[in-house]
């Protein structure tokens, strides 16, 4: 077994980009496996990583259908609905508190 090879933080040779590298440019891993790894050093810590891929492998990103848009906006309007006063609030939902402010609010009161 082949152990990828490792790069030094901005040290990768071109030819290699990470996911988000590779969205810049309007393409995808396509299925690829990775191919290097970054590795930043940390003084206390072990290294941050980074999984490179080869951008000669990669393929151009699928374009937006009107069915996936449609998708996209029924989930990004369920993480906006409250569960508990079932109210669209205008933004995402957090999950460490799974309700809106208000509803926040009025436990924390209750709970007082």
């Amino acid at each position: 077994m082949s152990a990828l090879p490792v790069f030094r933080w901005r040290l990768a040779p071109d030819g290699y980009a990470t996911r988000r590298q590779l969205r810049a440019l309007g393409l995808r891993p396509g299925g690829q496996g990775v191919a290097a790894e970054l590795q930043r050093p940390r003084r206390q810590r072990g290294p941050l990583v980074a999984y490179l891929y080869r951008i000669d492998r990669a393929l151009p990103v699928r374009p937006m259908t009107p069915a996936r848009w449609a998708a996209l906006a029924k989930a990004n309007a369920a993480r906006r609905m409250c569960p508990n006063c079932r109210r669209d609030v205008g933004y995402r939902i957090p999950r460490s508190h799974g309700m809106c402010g208000l509803c926040v609010h009025h436990e924390e009161q209750r709970a007082a």
